[in-house]
């Protein structure tokens, strides 16, 4: 690359925002979320009777759906932490109570749900129960980048932390 295509390049990376690109990238968790719901859905579409058959299938559709639902979690934790979504989340992160109890909530679950996906994954003797095994790690993953923000959330939004007093 000449001089001048990089010159443009990191004038172009100046202009723009690194912090507000990635909140935009943000908006991926979306699609991600749709394909996660689509491979959830999608072995009841040929109907119960060819399910009993090819039970194989539903395993591999709910692997699929855990990688992408993992995906689009860990796509949600690049969202602004500053800001809160809704109203009901702007309840949960002000109030130091509810806020630790979600808190505790998420780590509880992330870790169990960790932990099983660890477990099945060496102990499973069966292929797609190792493949699924592998799907809710990746899942446990995306939980730890929630969690992550999750505690970000709390720690800029409560009140008993974010006083005048505090801040002056």
């Amino acid at each position: 690359m000449p001089y001048t295509d990089w010159y443009k390049l990191l004038y172009a990376i100046k202009i723009m925002k690194i912090k507000s690109a990635f909140h935009s990238i943000s908006y991926l968790q979306y699609p991600l979320m749709l394909l996660a719901l689509f491979f959830s859905f999608r072995p009841y579409l040929n109907g119960f009777e060819y399910l009993q058959n090819h039970f194989d299938e539903i395993i591999i559709a709910y692997n699929n759906a855990l990688i992408f639902a993992g995906l689009a979690i860990s796509f949600s934790t690049l969202q602004d932490t500053n800001k809160t979504q809704n109203k009901l989340s702007k309840k949960i992160w002000e109030n130091p109570k509810k806020g630790k109890k979600v808190i505790i909530t998420l780590t509880l679950l992330t870790f169990t749900i960790l932990t099983f996906g660890i477990f099945g994954f060496f102990i499973s003797t069966k292929e797609s129960l190792n493949e699924l095994s592998f799907g809710i790690i990746v899942f446990g993953i995306g939980l730890i980048g929630f969690l992550k923000t999750g505690i970000e959330m709390f720690d800029t939004h409560r009140k008993d932390k974010n006083t005048n007093a505090n801040t002056a």
